[in-house]
């Protein structure tokens, strides 16, 4: 039956970038900056655009919720932290609110917008003066030119954000000695320019430059954190303004003990004001990435064959498959993944995001953009994409996973798992199994669900005869030589995650 479902690539269109392979990391990774500076690519600077790629997650829905009660003054926080992992969303989110804010477009023009603001209540959201302080923008010493003057400070900026000259002249002595401007002045300034917006990305990045005790251009450290809480307490204090602020959670992407410093200091002023972000889920991510990655579903009837036979599938052959297959919302799972199957989202999601380099959504986008191009390319015909579909023989799908792995993993790949050369490549000349590529398939799910550090994932107690053998008790360099097979069967029977080798025939 599931051979004579249609190919996921004749249901799903992907985007025109992903199938030129034309994409690169920095279209993933949204600019805030240039896009309010207008020089960012059409996807993050046209509004609707944006909102067309973006899946409205329950968190981001009740952030916008919070932002059209706050520019309404009827309600909403006024100083929301955004912190996830790594490549969580943080940008993408403070571009949602730019564009909401900003109002350049009717909301009700912009995908998902319009019934959260009829649920508020309201028949219009006043245009609000939206303040970008990026920290990967200032630098310290090195003052920002504006119309050929200089603007020292965060709070030079943000005056001149707010009013240009007319703003800043109400804080000139502040920026110009490098010492913080009090709750009343900056109260007194957002209320002048309300409805307004602030946000904050990249606040570690700026402050840790600072020294403790050194003066700067910029002002201080403990200038610059006075800054920060005198403006999330004046906030408070306008009913139609509003501070949005990014912080790290990952030691990756802090950068050293100054920068751990730098975040205990700030997570200590916005945790006296602030309302925390939901972060995306595991089943909200599978339409993030399909709606960035696929254009359409050309043919929904066809798509819902192959949802439900890839159901009855695990159905009837329940005791070789996941007790999570025999629920009925995995069938929903199903529908909300396609083409991608939910098995490729568990792996990157549950297992790889453990790395601390892998940057969750923004990291799975980048290798499924690569592995999606590659399959079209080479007229990959599967009902949906499987981890053992993922063409990790390809260079570009190859490194990128290499690259989240210790050193010494690249040989490994290509003699054991996927390649030219591979023992998988011989044994799948084999005609016995070279029909559906039995051994390649299982050898890469099996890659897919166990190469990272730490997974989680349990290995065999038993992959030679001797049961007295165990995985951790075996050399490193006579692994490679126990029959991929045994190793197999083995893996699943302890992490029911793993799709059987029986099985992935029968999803040729």
């Amino acid at each position: 039956m599931i051979m004579l479902l249609k190919p996921w690539r004749e249901v799903a269109v992907p985007h025109e970038d992903v199938l030129r392979g034309t994409f690169q990391q920095s279209e993933f990774a949204a600019d805030l900056t240039r896009v309010h500076n207008g020089t960012a690519t059409d996807e993050y600077r046209d509004p609707k655009l944006f909102y067309a790629r973006t899946y409205i997650t329950e968190g981001m829905r009740l952030l916008l919720d919070s932002i059209v009660r706050r520019l309404c003054g009827i309600g909403g926080e006024p100083v929301v932290q955004l912190q996830t992992a790594f490549g969580g969303g943080k940008t993408h989110t403070l571009l949602a609110v730019y564009h909401l804010a900003k109002g350049e477009v009717p909301l009700h023009e912009l995908h998902g917008v319009g019934p959260i603001v009829d649920a508020v209540g309201v028949v219009e959201v006043p245009k609000a003066r939206v303040v970008v302080l990026d920290g990967n923008q200032l630098s310290p010493n090195q003052p920002q030119m504006r119309d050929g003057q200089p603007v020292r400070t965060m709070w030079g900026e943000l005056a001149w954000q707010l009013g240009t000259w007319a703003a800043y002249e109400r804080i000139r002595k502040s920026d110009e000695s490098g010492t913080s401007p009090g709750k009343g002045v900056l109260s007194a300034l957002l209320e002048e320019h309300a409805p307004c917006v602030i946000l904050m990305d990249e606040l570690v990045a700026y402050l840790r430059q600072f020294e403790e005790g050194r003066q700067y251009t910029g002002g201080t450290f403990e200038s610059n954190l006075s800054f920060i809480q005198a403006l999330t307490e004046a906030v408070k204090a306008v009913p139609n303004a509003m501070v949005l602020a990014s912080l790290p959670e990952s030691e990756l992407e802090l950068g050293g003990p100054r920068a751990q410093l730098t975040l205990d200091s700030l997570e200590k002023i916005f945790g006296r004001v602030q309302a925390l972000w939901k972060p995306v889920g595991t089943e909200e991510a599978f339409e993030i990435v399909r709606r960035r990655l696929f254009s359409a579903i050309a043919d929904e009837r066809a798509m819902e064959e192959t949802c439900q036979a890839y159901m009855q599938m695990y159905l009837q052959h329940a005791g070789e498959f996941p007790p999570e297959t025999q629920e009925s919302r995995y069938l929903e799972r199903l529908r909300a993944s396609y083409p991608i199957h939910p098995a490729v989202f568990d792996a990157l999601y549950n297992v790889w995001s453990s790395m601390d380099k892998f940057q969750r959504t923004r990291g799975v986008l980048r290798l499924m953009a690569k592995a999606i191009h590659k399959l079209w390319a080479d007229g990959n015909a599967s009902p949906m994409i499987q981890p053992a579909d993922l063409p990790i023989d390809f260079a570009d799908v190859r490194n990128d996973l290499l690259y989240y792995l210790p050193q010494g993993w690249d040989p490994v790949v290509e003699r054991d798992v996927d390649g030219p050369r591979s023992e998988t490549a011989r044994l799948d000349r084999d005609t016995r199994f070279g029909a559906v590529q039995a051994a390649r398939r299982v050898a890469r799910t099996i890659f897919l669900n166990t190469a990272p550090v730490n997974s989680g994932l349990k290995l065999p107690k038993k992959i030679a005869p001797d049961s007295s053998k165990t995985a951790d008790s075996i050399p490193q360099n006579h692994r490679d030589s126990f029959p991929t097979h045994v190793f197999a069967s083995s893996l699943v029977a302890e992490n029911p995650c793993v799709t059987p080798a029986r099985s992935l025939s029968f999803m040729r």
